[in-house]
């Protein structure tokens, strides 16, 4: 019945992959959505899954070896970490990443990049990792680092498919459009670096306050709503020498 259910989404609601080349003599950042324990790592907080995933699973294999491509050619990396202060009001899902916890560091297969000297981490209190890149002054730390580093192409990855990466996406591309982003010209999602959480609708149904979360049906829906922003939703990435990332 799941799987009938989503071959009918994806038949009303069709989804272009594309395999996208980055070339050599564009700037092309990376950016690593919230792949931290307390989203990822199994028993590890409200939000973390409860036994293995294989799209989580997926998710972090791939963000871990395209991190590891960027970083052998010193491309820039930013790194968001979902971090929340006990004492601000939570979003709408249970307690989570509190600020200090093991639940807001990056996965065991993403920590050796924070002694990358081209990776920026920025801990974020809010699902969009560009308005949690505002400082108290007004400035954004992701926008100057994307200017700083003239990115012209932006990959982007990690979780969760349908909010946080999807919230950043599209914000994202609004301020290009608006022209604060400079000389920003695309962003890629790539599918298979990307995931969400499951909650079944029969689980939702017997737990107070649960919303139902298919994660096949919000996956497709969040990539889809990124392409509708006006994203390149990729199913496969490699640079210009034709080395895979």
């Amino acid at each position: 019945m799941v799987s009938q259910t989503i071959d009918i989404l994806k038949n009303e609601l069709p989804l272009e992959l594309e395999s996208v080349v980055l070339p050599d003599d564009v700037v092309t950042g990376l950016v690593l959505v919230d792949i931290i324990n307390g989203f990822c790592t199994v028993g590890a907080g409200n939000l973390a899954p409860r036994e293995p995933n294989r799209q989580i699973s997926g998710m972090i294999n791939e963000s871990a070896r395209l991190a590891r491509a960027f970083c052998d050619r010193r491309l820039p990396v930013m790194a968001f970490l979902d971090t929340h202060h006990p004492n601000k009001p939570e979003d709408p899902y249970p307690t989570h990443c509190i600020v200090g916890t093991h639940e807001s560091n990056l996965v065991p297969a993403l920590q050796w990049i924070e002694k990358e000297p081209n990776v920026t981490i920025r801990r974020k209190d809010c699902f969009d990792g560009y308005f949690g890149s505002i400082e108290d002054d007004g400035s954004n730390v992701f926008v100057d680092w994307a200017k700083n580093h003239q990115i012209r192409k932006l990959v982007v990855v990690g979780v969760c498919t349908d909010i946080c990466v999807l919230d950043f996406v599209c914000s994202t591309m609004s301020a290009r459009n608006r022209g604060f982003l400079r000389p920003l010209e695309e962003v890629v999602v790539y599918s298979a670096a990307c995931a969400t959480f499951d909650i079944p609708p029969h689980v939702a149904t017997h737990t107070k306050g649960a919303l139902a979360h298919p994660q096949e049906f919000m996956h497709h829906v969040g990539l889809y709503m990124a392409k509708e922003r006006g994203a390149k939703i990729a199913n496969q990435l490699s640079f210009s020498e034709q080395t895979k990332a």
